[in-house]
Protein backbone atom coordinates (compact mmCIF):
# COMPACT_ATOMS: atom_id res chain seq x y z
CA UNK A 1 0.00 0.00 0.00
CA UNK A 2 1.40 2.91 -1.13
CA UNK A 3 0.41 5.47 2.07
CA UNK A 4 0.24 4.77 6.06
CA UNK A 5 -2.89 6.06 6.19
CA UNK A 6 -4.84 3.95 3.41
CA UNK A 7 -6.10 0.92 4.10
CA UNK A 8 -6.14 -2.39 2.29
CA UNK A 9 -8.89 -3.92 3.00
CA UNK A 10 -9.55 -7.54 2.34
CA UNK A 11 -12.68 -10.17 2.76
CA UNK A 12 -11.24 -11.22 6.34
CA UNK A 13 -10.96 -7.34 7.61
CA UNK A 14 -13.65 -6.11 5.66
CA UNK A 15 -15.98 -6.11 9.03
CA UNK A 16 -13.79 -4.86 11.52
CA UNK A 17 -12.50 -2.23 9.22
CA UNK A 18 -15.74 -0.69 7.35
CA UNK A 19 -18.61 -2.18 8.84
CA UNK A 20 -17.78 -2.21 12.63
CA UNK A 21 -16.85 1.37 12.20
CA UNK A 22 -18.56 4.26 14.00
CA UNK A 23 -18.59 7.18 11.56
CA UNK A 24 -17.19 7.88 8.12
CA UNK A 25 -15.32 5.11 5.81
CA UNK A 26 -14.74 5.39 2.33
CA UNK A 27 -13.90 2.50 0.16
CA UNK A 28 -12.42 2.80 -3.00
CA UNK A 29 -13.16 -0.46 -5.40
CA UNK A 30 -10.12 -1.14 -8.06
CA UNK A 31 -8.01 -3.14 -9.83
CA UNK A 32 -4.51 -3.01 -11.16
CA UNK A 33 -5.16 -3.09 -14.48
CA UNK A 34 -7.57 -0.39 -14.29
CA UNK A 35 -6.42 2.85 -15.71
CA UNK A 36 -8.86 5.82 -14.02
CA UNK A 37 -8.33 3.28 -10.67
CA UNK A 38 -4.45 3.96 -10.64
CA UNK A 39 -5.08 7.57 -11.41
CA UNK A 40 -7.56 7.88 -8.55
CA UNK A 41 -4.90 6.04 -6.12
CA UNK A 42 -3.17 9.48 -4.83
CA UNK A 43 -5.95 11.32 -5.05
CA UNK A 44 -7.71 8.48 -2.58
CA UNK A 45 -4.33 8.28 -0.30
CA UNK A 46 -4.23 12.23 -0.06
CA UNK A 47 -7.52 12.18 1.32
CA UNK A 48 -6.54 9.42 4.00
CA UNK A 49 -3.72 11.78 5.05
CA UNK A 50 -6.35 14.87 5.21
CA UNK A 51 -8.77 12.80 6.97
CA UNK A 52 -6.50 10.54 9.18
CA UNK A 53 -8.16 10.14 13.24
CA UNK A 54 -11.22 11.55 11.61
CA UNK A 55 -12.55 9.11 8.70
CA UNK A 56 -11.36 5.43 7.73
CA UNK A 57 -10.02 5.70 4.22
CA UNK A 58 -9.27 2.04 2.01
CA UNK A 59 -9.01 0.45 -0.91
CA UNK A 60 -10.46 -3.14 -1.88
CA UNK A 61 -8.93 -4.99 -4.70
CA UNK A 62 -11.42 -6.50 -6.94
CA UNK A 63 -9.38 -9.45 -8.09
CA UNK A 64 -8.15 -10.18 -4.75
CA UNK A 65 -11.93 -10.07 -3.12
CA UNK A 66 -14.19 -11.02 -5.61
CA UNK A 67 -16.89 -11.28 -2.84
CA UNK A 68 -16.98 -7.98 -1.88
CA UNK A 69 -17.20 -6.70 -5.17
CA UNK A 70 -20.18 -8.77 -5.68
CA UNK A 71 -21.68 -8.29 -2.12
CA UNK A 72 -21.66 -4.34 -3.43
CA UNK A 73 -22.62 -5.03 -6.43
CA UNK A 74 -19.80 -3.20 -8.19
CA UNK A 75 -20.04 -3.30 -11.67
CA UNK A 76 -17.52 -0.71 -12.73
CA UNK A 77 -14.57 0.52 -11.27
CA UNK A 78 -13.08 2.79 -9.69
CA UNK A 79 -16.17 2.71 -7.77
CA UNK A 80 -16.33 4.51 -4.83
CA UNK A 81 -18.18 3.49 -2.01
CA UNK A 82 -18.58 6.01 1.55
CA UNK A 83 -20.39 4.32 4.50
CA UNK A 84 -21.40 5.74 7.82
CA UNK A 85 -22.12 3.41 10.82
CA UNK A 86 -21.55 0.16 8.80
CA UNK A 87 -24.50 1.33 6.37
CA UNK A 88 -23.64 2.53 2.65
CA UNK A 89 -24.68 5.85 2.47
CA UNK A 90 -23.52 7.11 -1.06
CA UNK A 91 -21.95 5.08 -3.96
CA UNK A 92 -19.71 6.94 -6.71
CA UNK A 93 -18.07 5.54 -10.13
CA UNK A 94 -15.15 6.72 -12.07
CA UNK A 95 -12.70 9.05 -11.79
CA UNK A 96 -13.56 11.86 -8.59
CA UNK A 97 -11.58 15.11 -8.19
CA UNK A 98 -9.97 15.35 -4.50
CA UNK A 99 -12.61 17.92 -3.70
CA UNK A 100 -15.22 15.99 -4.91
CA UNK A 101 -14.48 13.33 -2.83
CA UNK A 102 -13.93 15.15 0.01
CA UNK A 103 -17.53 17.00 -0.24
CA UNK A 104 -19.13 13.50 -0.68
CA UNK A 105 -17.60 13.07 2.91
CA UNK A 106 -18.37 15.93 4.55
CA UNK A 107 -21.99 15.89 2.91
CA UNK A 108 -22.69 12.12 3.19
CA UNK A 109 -20.87 12.27 7.46
CA UNK A 110 -20.66 15.66 9.17
CA UNK A 111 -16.75 15.39 8.80
CA UNK A 112 -14.37 18.24 8.17
CA UNK A 113 -11.41 19.22 7.24
CA UNK A 114 -9.02 20.62 9.36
Amino acid sequence: MADKNTLELTESNFQEKVLDQTGPVLVDFWADWCPPCKAIGPVIDQLADDYAGRAVIGKVDVDANPALAKRYDIRSIPALVIFRDGQVVKQLAGYQSKEALAEAIEASNDVKTA
